[in-house]
């Protein structure tokens, strides 16, 4: 029986992130792949969660697959949730945060699924929920949409980057936290916004720049049909996240164009120079062998570290201390008391 199946009884500590503590309720706003996939994973857990569409058809699926769902954001806000996802598209952020403030109460926090940081942050700070907001965005995906893709499995288990800045408080951080890395049943790197956001360029919005490029390619090609026709797993592989919904990938790509556009400038650069030295039967070895050490990082097998535990204290040394861990790799694996467990 996995995980995402076998209910809170066979979690046992893991479900309370280890620290003894009841899980903490949830709230899920946008019930499409990743919010109803972080619903369906919390309700498979035992968890209390409720969750909000827009979209009738998503609200009765929800309601078929044995989810609590609210009539509309007041009702959602009003039972006061430990936690309330903001799991909506980038380009309706600021309209949603915007609602949500005007009903949240009590001491809820807001965290988020998005895949840029810094656009989020501000969308939640101009709607003054800033005091209350940790960002989060777990790394686990595919190129379907809605909530009839959504899936417990997709998320268990999952790498999540939580940010945090100067105005994130101690016990907002640690109930996301707690959340992740207890009935989530994942780990996290705690990291800023800006290392968010350009390490997600790197490995996941230029990817889908460059799928959409090679499906764009093929659709130009006179020869499309036939090379169709012959394509096989690389060319799967390659376009796969090219095969999502284009507007998604473009709130995505545009909310984050400061990064994007200079990896994506690295990439023209080292496909110009390819290109040159093809043209002019000059050697091309060094662009495959560029990436070695790469390729033998993804190779390698985890070694396990020893655990360290982070206070969050009232001093705020974990501000520094935990955003240069997550930035060195470690991540945060458990929340005991007053400190995080970082690995």
């Amino acid at each position: 029986m996995s995980d995402a199946t076998a209910g809170p009884q066979a979690r046992g500590s893991a479900a309370d992130g280890g620290g003894g503590s009841a899980p903490p309720s949830v709230a899920v706003v946008g019930l499409g792949l990743v919010g109803g996939s972080v619903a369906r994973l919390l309700h498979a857990r035992g968890v209390a969660v409720s969750g909000f569409d827009t979209t009738p058809r998503t609200r009765d699926a929800a309601v078929q697959a044995g989810l609590r769902v609210a009539p509309g954001l007041d009702a959602l806000c009003a039972d006061e949730p430990d936690v309330l996802v903001l799991a909506v598209p980038l380009r309706a952020m600021r309209a949603v945060a915007a609602e949500v403030a005007r009903h949240v109460r009590g001491r809820t926090v807001v965290t988020d699924v998005g895949s840029v940081k810094g656009a989020v942050r501000d969308a939640v700070g101009a709607a003054g929920l800033g005091s209350r907001y940790v960002g989060a965005h777990p790394m686990a995906g595919t190129e379907r949409s809605g909530f009839e893709a959504s899936d417990a499995d997709l998320l268990d288990g999952a790498r999540w980057a939580v940010t945090v800045d100067a105005s994130t408080r101690a016990d907002a951080l640690a109930t996301v936290l707690r959340l992740v890395t207890g009935p989530l049943g994942g780990t996290a790197h705690v990291v800023t916004d800006d290392v968010h956001d350009e390490s997600a360029a790197l490995v996941s919005h230029v990817p889908h720049v460059l799928a959409t490029e090679l499906l764009g390619v093929v659709a130009d090609a006179p020869v499309r049909d036939v090379a169709l026709g012959l394509a096989a797993g690389s060319f799967r592989d390659g376009t796969r996240v090219g095969r999502t919904d284009p507007r998604r990938t473009e709130a995505m790509v545009t909310d984050n164009a400061a990064w994007v556009a200079s990896a994506l400038r690295v990439v023209v650069r080292d496909l110009e120079q390819l290109v040159q030295a093809l043209e002019s039967n000059a050697p091309v070895g060094e662009f495959f062998d560029r990436p070695d050490a790469v390729r033998a990082l993804l190779g390698a097998r985890d070694e396990p570290r020893e655990p360290e535990r982070v206070e969050l204290d009232a001093a705020g040394r974990w501000r520094a201390t935990l955003p240069a861990l997550g930035a060195a790799g470690h991540v945060v694996v458990a929340v005991e008391g007053s400190a995080v467990v970082v690995r």
